[in-house]
């Protein structure tokens, strides 16, 4: 059973954050109900990630990373081969497909197949024009206090 969280109390002090909500809205503990391939997500720095996805056995001609926008999408197929008999099968060697929600502006850097696990480096990359910047005040003794100018025009 799923509970139903209530985001309209954020909807009245937050603006532009209504795709956030909804993808909290949306989101889903697992995907499908299915845990596999394990992996991790690692956090490397202020901007960097890591995800590390288990994937033994797959080899890089078994594997697809594909990165839409805000979304990160690891396909895994391996091909069977039919005249195989198994006396034991105990390798989980099943097609998979793992999504990854991303953020506005994270680049995936890129993607490394080692050990049997694969390795995709991640990078968050501000714009400059949406950093952080300081802005500076002036003091106008000469106009009103509740008028200033900006651009050509006058706000109130």
């Amino acid at each position: 059973m799923r509970t139903q969280l209530d985001f309209s109390p954020l909807y009245r002090s937050s603006i532009g954050f209504d795709r956030l909500f909804s993808q909290l809205e949306n989101a889903s503990p697992l995907q499908n109900g299915d845990n596999w391939p394990p992996y991790d997500i690692v956090k490397l720095g202020e901007d960097t990630y890591r995800i590390v996805i288990a994937v033994a056995g797959f080899g890089e001609s078994d594997l697809s990373v594909t990165h839409q926008p805000n979304l990160l999408v690891i396909n895994g197929a391996k091909a069977e081969s039919e005249n195989v008999q198994y006396l034991h099968h105990g390798l989980a060697l099943r097609s998979f497909v793992r999504r990854f929600e991303l953020a506005d502006y994270v680049n995936v850097e890129g993607a490394k197949l080692e050990n049997g696990l694969l390795v995709i480096d991640l990078k968050r990359e501000l714009p400059e024009e949406m950093r952080p910047r300081r802005i500076a005040i002036h003091t106008d003794t000469a106009s009103k206090p509740a008028t200033r100018q900006i651009e050509g025009s006058v706000a109130a």
